[in-house]
């Protein structure tokens, strides 16, 4: 039994959804009435995009309403793990936010919890009963798209371990290291660096699992030309672009899927979740 609480996210097709009606009070609070006509004795499993501390407290009312249906099995699908780039501490008057988050969520004693390409190994760590959903199918159906006769771009040392995956998974594609440095104080970017001399024309990949304003593809993309390369293409499993797709022009096509929300734009090629999982 499915439980979308985004109507329009549909991960896990071909499987019964139980009905239910939402809304949000004026005062802010969210509401749920299930509609109890399904088998409490199944296991239900929860889908959603959790954008905002109202989806979570949505999440949290759903469960709440389900235990009292005496539904004994609750999964939990969440893609995106809200704040998971917060995974550590740089400076001090910071929170540890992503811990804020896996605390509510393992309140709830689920049975298991799902996400899609995590930030960091951090997620994991901290959530109860947590199962990562690698992001190598993604970057397949994307050189299904674009050939295969790419290198695929790691930005920066924190992609290394999975890309290296990614990499053993398509049977071997060459990878490329990068790196760049960041002002923890201001988060200023800068010093990128792509350690090969020369990529002789070939296309590169940039494979990542996040784009927020997309500084770090356009520093890279820059250096990534400076060294002969051919078409640049990007792929990140959670597209944010809260500055738009024109700072990422220098790419020739980005690729996402609908981890976060929906794309209608020439620019993206969204490979929809449910296609992967």
């Amino acid at each position: 039994m499915i439980l979308n609480l985004d109507p329009k996210f549909t991960p896990f097709l071909n499987q019964e959804e139980i009905k239910f009606q939402s809304f949000t009070f004026s005062g802010g609070e969210p509401h749920i009435k299930i509609d109890p006509n399904f088998d409490v004795s199944q296991k239900v499993t929860i889908t959603h995009r959790l954008n905002s501390f109202n989806d979570l407290g949505l999440l949290c009312i759903t469960v709440d309403a389900l235990r009292r249906m005496d539904v004994q099995v609750i999964d939990l699908f969440i893609p995106y793990f809200p704040a998971a780039r917060q995974d550590r501490v740089m400076i001090k008057g910071e929170s540890l936010s992503v811990k804020v988050y896996a605390d509510i969520i393992n309140a709830l004693q689920l049975n298991k919890v799902f996400v899609f390409d995590a930030h960091s190994e951090v997620t994991p760590a901290l959530v109860n009963n947590c199962e990562v959903i690698p992001n190598h199918t993604f970057i397949k159906e994307v050189l299904k798209v674009i050939g295969e006769n790419v290198k695929l771009i790691s930005p920066d040392g924190g992609a290394l371990k999975k890309i290296y995956k990614v990499s053993e998974f398509l049977g071997g594609v060459e990878v490329v290291e990068c790196s760049k440095s960041r002002d923890v104080k201001t988060g200023r970017l800068s010093g990128f660096k792509v350690y090969e001399d020369d990529l002789n024309g070939m296309d590169c990949l940039i494979v990542d699992d996040i784009c927020d304003g997309g500084g770090t593809f356009v520093g890279l993309a820059e250096e990534l030309k400076k060294k002969n390369a051919g078409k640049l293409y990007l792929a990140v499993s959670h597209g944010i672009f809260n500055k738009g797709f024109e700072v990422l022009n220098c790419f020739d096509k980005i690729f996402t899927t609908n981890s976060v929300k929906d794309f209608e734009d020439e620019k993206v090629l969204q490979i929809a979740l449910n296609e992967l999982v």
